[in-house]
This record gives C-alpha cells, structure tokens and sequence, in this order.
C-alpha cells in the first residue's frame, strides 16, 4: 500500500515529509524486532520501553518510514503525529481494509463476567446460524481454529490484523473481551462496535489506573466515545447489567440504545430463576419480545447476571429466543470459571479464575448453600499487581470459607512470602486459628487458616484436609496452564493438580 493510501487515516496535525507519498508500505509494526523490508514503524511508549528508543533498530531492520510523537533523528521519513498509539490502530485499520465494518461486532466489558459472557454469545450466535469468532482472556478462535491469548484484547495492530483474518475466513460475528487496559491504551482505536456490554466493576487493577474514579472513567469511556461515535453509532446499542451500581450509572448516562439486563421487574431483559444447584440454573428469560424458558450447566447466582447479559446482546441482535435458551442450554462449561474436577468418592473440588475480591466472594457465596460440609478456599494474589486488593481478599476468604490455604499465585518478580504477608491482615482477624498443613488431617473441626507458599503442596494439603462431603475451591489461575515466577512460565495446570491430589488421596 502506497503511504497516501494510509495516511488519511491519521487525524490531528500530522507532518508528513514532502516525496514520500509514493512509499511502497509492506507491512506495519510496533516491536523494532519484527521490522521487515518495506515496513512502517509505529514508535509506542509502553509501560516498560519507549518505541522511540528503538526507531535506529527499527531502520537497520528495513523500515522505510517511521511515526513518532517527537522529532528524532531518522535517516527515513518521520511522520510525526500528537498520539502515535492512537495513530497506530487507525493506521492498522486502513493497511487491513477497515474489517470491523465488515462484521457485526460485540464488545464485552466488566471487572467480572466477560469470558463466560462472550461464551454464551458464541453458542446464541451459532445456534442462529452464524459464524461467531472470539477474541477473549483464554483463547482467540474462529472457523475450527484457535489461537493462545497472552492478553484480554490485543494491541491495536494486532487486533485489525485478527479481524482482518477473521472476515477473510467468513466471520459475521466477533466477540471480544473488552480489557479497560485496552480502552486506556487506544488498543481499540477504529474498532466500529455494534453492541457494547457491561457486566459488573469491582475493584482491580488499581496498579494501573490509580483508583476506582479513574478505572470507572475508562470503562465508561467504551460507551460514551468508542460506541457513540465512528460509523456504526446510529443503530448501536449498549447492553448494561442494572443489578451493578456502576450499570445502573452508567445506564442513566447514556441518551442512545440501551438494553438493562438483570432480574428486576423493570429491566429490558429479565432473568428469573426457577432451580439453582451445582447441577446448573433453570428458569425463564423476559425480553421485549417475549418469554422463553431456560437451563444451563453454569453454576452459581452470578451466572444468573451472565446470562442476562449474553441474552440482552441477543436481543439488540433480534436473534429469536429459540435460538438464544438453545445456546444458553448448549454451554456446558468455561474453562476455569467454577470448573469441576472429577472425582470418585472424594470431596467436590472446583477450580476457578477468581483473582479479584468481588470474584471471590461470588464463588464463596455461591458454593456456600451447595456445601453439606466444609468448605475450603485455595488461593493466593498476583505479584506486580494491585496490592490493595490483597488484605481484602484475605477478608473475604476468612469471613466465606471454614479452612482458607493461603498460596501464591502468579508471584512474577516479587516474593511470596512477601505478598502472603500483605494477605494476612485481611485474613488473620476473621478466620479463626491458624493450622500447621504438615500436621493437619481431616478431623480438624474448627474454622482455621494456613500458609504454604507452595501452590501444589498447598493444592495437595486442601485434598488431604477435606473429608468426602466437603468443597474445595481452587481460585486464582482457572484455565491457566502456567505459573508466573520472575519472567519465566512453568508448565503448571491447578485442574491437573488438583486430579493428582485426588489420585493420591484415592489409593491411600
């Protein structure tokens, strides 16, 4: 693509060298390292290296033109613009052929509840007989093909280049996880959305956005800018989850489409729930085109909201409710979202992707009612992370489960010890007497805790400790088949480790 061919897509004041409109523009990038012959090189400032201290590496690689936000010496042409990173996605947008006004697109945001949200989705859509793609926090699959996911939603040129790939292999429908990371960072610049959803906020990622204003701010911002303007804006509707205080604010702030989702009288779409155990939920969906009867195999009252929401894109979507109870019903489980691990005449363990406070305690409460007899919480907190976040999961843990086991999680470049420890306050008032794991059994009789930073032994230790009627749960790390220590990634599945455990418990 000739470079006049992308830069119309820039907006703001540009400066654009004289005679190199002509550039022949094979490809675009934003990691120097992967610059090839004839590419355009988009300098970011990310959260640990600056683009523009690479723009020389980017040169020797074969880049033919740069795009900075600051004069730099170059030795080819520097298109200087206010905001590279916002630049960059509408730059992607244009090199792939503006894919996201070639498909139906539905984002899905929320502290909590996107992932089983875009799961529902991609059943509903299917049963209706389209051709969903996902973009979410597990995987990125499409067409019998799936990819890994290292992020919620990828940078900006990834994402297009996704989209663009997805509409090649005749995608209608993609839905994607909306991160507020993404929205803060412009990942999502020139991605036209059809439907927005919003699940639920609760507090996380203050080690990013400061507090709870800002990080509510940013989640605003996917309905206020990115869904109410661009091409699409007209007919786009936002679907909000009006059990959440943050969804009925954010309700009363947006003048467009609107769809409330939940279980009171004057929501849009209404969820009332007839049955509720570890086998799944049963119950009716009320929208404004009628009434359909469902069940699912998801677990748990926040399912409940899940589904709502997931029913209410179906509703802007006018798919019939046939098809949406039949994609509800079809969904047999998320990977890590409260997954159980079989067993055979042991306790019931489950294991589940809770690594915030308000996902933790939805587990808790929802395990609660369903327990005959104990029941038992393994988790641990994120290093690099929001520590605030940490002496309130503690809290929760200590106040919802009769024995809590406190372990790492993904320690990444802090110590363990260290973040058990900033755990504990939160823990230690509310849980009752600490245990030795070494010395436990399953005879103990009162509510307690214990430490070991070694999540497998930790894993191992709940197994032992439970007695057959008792619940485990394994929170933190869900689908996750990896631990975080320092930089590196150890092979680690809390689901295989979990089968070990009970394994061993079994020939004991």
């Amino acid at each position: 693509m000739k470079l006049h061919k992308l830069t119309p897509a820039l907006t703001g004041p540009v400066t654009i060298p004289a005679g190199s409109r002509d550039l022949e523009i094979n490809s675009l990038h934003y990691r120097a390292q992967e610059v090839g012959p004839g590419g355009l090189f988009v300098a970011i400032a990310g959260q640990v290296a600056d683009g523009h201290d690479y723009i020389a590496r980017a040169v020797e690689q074969g880049a033919v033109a740069v795009v900075a936000e600051r004069p730099v010496d170059c030795p080819v042409p520097l298109i200087q613009v206010a905001d590279s990173r916002a630049a960059l996605g509408r730059l992607a947008a244009c090199f792939y052929d503006e894919p996201s006004r070639k498909m139906t697109i539905i984002g899905v945001t929320g502290t909590s509840g996107k992932t089983t949200v875009t799961y529902l989705l991609e059943q509903i859509l299917e049963q209706a007989g389209f051709r969903p793609g996902v973009i979410g926090s597990i995987n990125r699959r499409w067409g019998g093909e799936t990819l890994s996911s290292p992020i919620n939603t990828p940078e900006s040129l990834d994402l297009q280049e996704i989209l663009a790939a997805m509409a090649d292999n005749g995608v209608t429908h993609v839905v994607m996880e909306v991160s507020s990371h993404s929205v803060a960072l412009k990942r999502i610049a020139a991605c036209y959305l059809d439907v927005a959803v919003f699940t639920n906020l609760s507090q996380d990622h203050l080690d990013f956005h400061g507090n709870m204003a800002d990080y509510w701010a940013v989640k605003k911002r996917l309905f206020t800018h990115h869904l109410a303007t661009g091409p699409k804006a007209p007919r786009a509707v936002a679907v909000v989850n009006a059990q959440n205080r943050y969804g009925r604010e954010l309700g009363q702030a947006l003048p467009g489409n609107l769809l409330t989702s939940g279980s009171d009288a004057q929501c849009d779409i209404r969820v009332s729930c007839d049955r509720q155990d570890l086998n799944g939920l049963k119950g009716h969906l009320r929208t404004p085109r009628g009434r359909v009867p469902f069940r699912s195999s998801l677990v748990g009252g926040f399912n409940i909201e899940n589904i709502a929401n997931a029913a209410g894109a179906a509703e802007a979507l006018q798919v019939p409710l046939s098809k949406v109870a039949q994609g509800i019903a079809n969904l047999g489980c998320v990977p890590g979202r409260l997954e159980a691990v079989p067993h055979n005449g042991g306790p019931r363990v489950y294991v589940d992707y809770a690594h915030k406070p308000g996902a933790l305690e939805h587990v808790l409460k929802t395990l609660r009612p369903f327990t005959p007899n104990r029941l038992i919480a393994v988790f641990g907190c994120g290093g690099d992370r929001d520590r605030a976040k940490r002496p309130l999961m503690g809290e929760i843990a200590g106040r919802r489960a009769d024995l809590s086991i406190v372990t790492s999680d993904n320690p990444r470049n802090e110590d363990p010890g260290v973040i058990i420890a900033e755990i504990l306050p939160g823990l230690r008032p509310v849980a009752g007497q600490e245990y030795d794991l070494k010395r436990i059994s399953s005879a103990w009789d009162a509510p307690g805790y214990a430490v070991e930073p070694d999540r497998r032994l930790a894993i191992r230790a709940a197994v032992k400790a439970a007695r057959a009627d008792d619940v485990i749960v394994v929170a933190g790390k869900g689908h996750e088949t990896y631990q975080i220590i320092g930089t590196e990634r150890i092979d680690f599945d809390d689901r295989k480790e979990v089968a070990r455990a009970l394994v061993e418990l079994g020939s004991k």
